[in-house]
């Protein structure tokens, strides 16, 4: 009877603290994301998810995102596909978005 009454209690206990584990982990996450920043290294298929930097990517390369190859790359940086650009991915370019980006926050 001890034995059964101690394990509801230890249960009890455990069901009333993980929604507060629960909220820390939310609460760390929201910051984790709210503090990442956009930059030139991510994915081009991430920046082009969220609308403010796929602005800022397209107002530099504004059809980046319709090239006949972009299936192929997208889960490329655009520092990694500058090399095989054929000279339209520049360290200027670079640069320029990554203004643009850095803008956003």
């Amino acid at each position: 009877m001890k034995l059964i009454l101690l394990a509801t209690l230890g249960l009890a206990a455990a069901a009333v603290t993980a929604p507060a584990f629960a909220a820390e982990d939310d609460a760390a996450t929201t910051t984790t994301t709210a503090a990442a920043a956009f930059t030139v290294d991510m994915p081009i298929e991430a920046l082009m998810a969220d609308e403010r930097a796929k602005a800022a990517v397209l107002t530099t390369l504004p059809d980046l995102d319709q090239h006949p190859a972009y299936e192929q790359f997208k889960a490329m940086s655009l520092t990694a596909v500058a090399p095989f650009s054929q000279g339209m991915i520049t360290e200027e370019v670079l640069a320029k978005i990554a203004a643009d980006l850095a803008a956003i926050q």
